[in-house]
């Protein structure tokens, strides 16, 4: 046991830590406020205390645990809302109240709460670390599979069946040097520690997110790691909640990382309301929260980026498609920066450790589309997609610099597009994707063998507006060519009627590959029928008043049951429109 001899902040030194190791977590003061243990100097430790250090003083005790910060996994993960540390923030409230108290000790999974323990596997079957032993229904959208814990082998001994806590054991593991070790539903794992899998693999497949600018311009890979900065009110957090609801993946870990609670209590109010769109059950039931906001312990917010990963690794060995949320990570790395002036470290740029691009790489290398251990591995996959918050909006600034160097998908925001009320505020011709070409093949066989096509021609029309934009500032739209003109009119529609999405509409707020498919070939259809019509005579603003041009702006809002008919239709009004007018000039 040691002895507070400095306080400062949320940093405790302590004397008299010669049993204490790195990253251990230690109880200070008689309150039991938890901290861990980030230097040590000889028998001195500096502790980052995850609560409230008002009132501490030299002298007070310091008793380490012996063991690294972990979470708790197993049933009982899904709907609930943590704090960074894995602390259930609605059993903290039942205790404390609506104001929070320091030195509250509560477990992160409820041990009252049983389990309907169905096995998989029975008594004589070996076993290695990663088998599945059996499941639990938590949740109407999760099964939750029991795990041999990794490290672990040996020949079941004995396997239950029926309804149990997470700490009674539902199966008996016999290693191979004759020693019985229960197995429960529960197991721990340390934070800073990636789980450890048999196999990563290439990314191929895309996270389908419905946001038509994402999928169809700048996709992100089902394991991929994505950055999504942008200045205050451009939308980032927006963004986040509609990746939250409808991405195509099985399970949702959010990390309000550091950002307003307004932002977190919009996040709980709405997600039990929303619906699932494959089953129609709330989407809470397929996901878990960590909030730590602005107004909480600042050491707790470096910890809750590791608790949220290391939680959605836990559900990425068990076979699924796990996405996670960090907003954002330039609120964790400040509080990197905090600790780091605390420890007196040698400052970095802007005052920011020199290891911060170190600490965002091993944050964003934990995804992944990876094998799981075990006999039989399952493929799961984890994608990463972390907000950034530059000061200013300047990404120059080194918590973006030193994502971007990592991450492979850039969605940047535009102040300018989000004043101007055009949702996602992803800016077109800043933005990139680096799975583009991975995921081609895939698009092709499962979407549209045109739709490499048809995306390299949406972005050469945007690409060319943005010059000819310079053109008109100067000497005005009238001394285009026609068909600059008609590239204009075509860039305005993919900008207004495909990449502008509605959050807020049932059915504009998640748009399918097949409809943006289509919806994206009419709009070029209509490009290329106006090219073909100038060449012929017709004036531009024959073509602009179209009734079949309305009607593409439309398309958007049509149900995606009826979608295929009506964009048949559409196709066809086009086409006789434009072929009426070029043979009225012809003639």
């Amino acid at each position: 046991m040691g002895t507070i001899i400095k306080v400062s902040g949320p940093l405790v030194i302590a004397e008299g830590m010669k049993d204490a190791s790195m990253f251990d977590v230690v109880r200070v003061s008689g309150q039991n406020l938890i901290g861990e243990v980030i230097e040590m100097r000889g028998d001195k430790a500096s502790v980052q205390v995850y609560e409230e250090t008002a009132g501490l003083g030299p002298g007070e005790p310091v008793v380490t645990t012996g063991s690294p910060l972990s979470v708790e996994l197993g049933p009982g993960l899904v709907g609930k809302m943590y704090d960074g540390i894995q602390r259930p923030l609605a059993k903290m409230r039942e205790i404390a109240g609506a104001n929070i108290t320091r030195g509250i000790d509560v477990t992160a999974l409820d041990r009252s709460e049983t389990w309907e323990f169905k096995p998989l596997l029975a008594v004589g079957d070996r076993v290695v670390g990663g088998d599945i032993i059996g499941e639990v229904d938590e949740t109407a959208l999760v099964v939750h599979k029991i795990m041999v814990p990794n490290g672990l082998s040996g020949t079941l001994t004995d396997v239950k069946q029926g309804r149990f806590t997470v700490e009674e054991p539902v199966a008996e593991l016999e290693t191979d040097d004759g020693k019985k070790t229960p197995l429960t539903m529960m197991q721990k794992w340390p934070v800073r520690m990636g789980r450890p899998y048999s196999q990563k693999l290439p990314p191929e497949t895309p996270l389908v997110t419905g946001q038509r600018v994402i999928d169809t311009l700048f996709p992100i890979a089902k394991g991929g790691v994505a950055a999504v900065p942008g200045p205050f009110g451009s939308g980032k957090t927006v963004v986040q909640h509609q990746l939250a609801k409808w991405a195509d993946a099985d399970l949702v870990v959010y990390i309000g990382c550091g950002e307003r609670g307004n932002e977190m209590t919009d996040v709980l109010m709405e997600f039990p309301e929303l619906k699932d769109p494959k089953t129609g059950q709330p989407l809470m039931k397929r996901t878990v929260l960590i909030a730590n906001t602005s107004d909480m312990p600042v050491a707790a917010r470096e910890a809750s980026i590791y608790t949220g990963i290391t939680i959605a690794e836990y559900f990425r060995d068990m076979g699924y498609s796990v996405a996670l949320m960090a907003d954002s990570t330039s609120r964790w790395a400040e509080a990197l920066r905090e600790m780091s002036g605390r420890l007196e470290e040698m400052p970095g740029e802007e005052g920011y450790p020199a290891y911060l691009g170190s600490r965002l790489a091993q944050f964003y290398e934990r995804a992944g589309r990876v094998l799981s251990n075990g006999t039989t591995p399952r493929e799961g996959a984890l994608t990463a997609i972390g907000a950034v918050s530059p000061p200013g909006g300047d990404i120059s600034e080194p918590v973006s610099q030193a994502t971007l160097r990592i991450v492979k998908v850039f969605w940047g925001l535009d102040a300018s597009l989000a004043y101007r009320r055009h949702f996602p505020a992803i800016n077109w011709l800043t933005s990139y994707s680096l799975y583009v070409g991975l995921l081609e093949d895939w698009f092709g066989k499962s979407v549209s063998p045109e739709w490499t096509t048809l995306r390299a021609e949406a972005m050469r029309i945007l690409s060319e507006e943005s010059e000819l934009n310079e053109i008109v500032q100067l000497v005005g739209v009238d001394a285009l060519s026609g068909d600059d003109r008609v590239t204009l009119e075509a860039a305005r529609s993919i900008r207004e009627d495909y990449l502008h999405q509605n959050a807020f509409h049932e059915i504009d707020a998640y748009t399918s590959l097949k409809k943006q498919c289509r919806l994206l070939e009419l709009i070029l259809l209509f490009y290329n029928k106006a090219r073909e019509a100038v060449k012929a005579g017709v004036s531009v603003g024959e073509l602009s008043a179209m009734n079949a041009l309305e009607k593409i702006g439309r398309a958007k809002y049509t149900a995606e049951d009826g979608a295929e008919a009506a964009f048949a239709q559409i196709e066809a009004d086009l086409i006789k429109e434009t072929n009426a007018l070029i043979r009225r000039y012809a003639g």
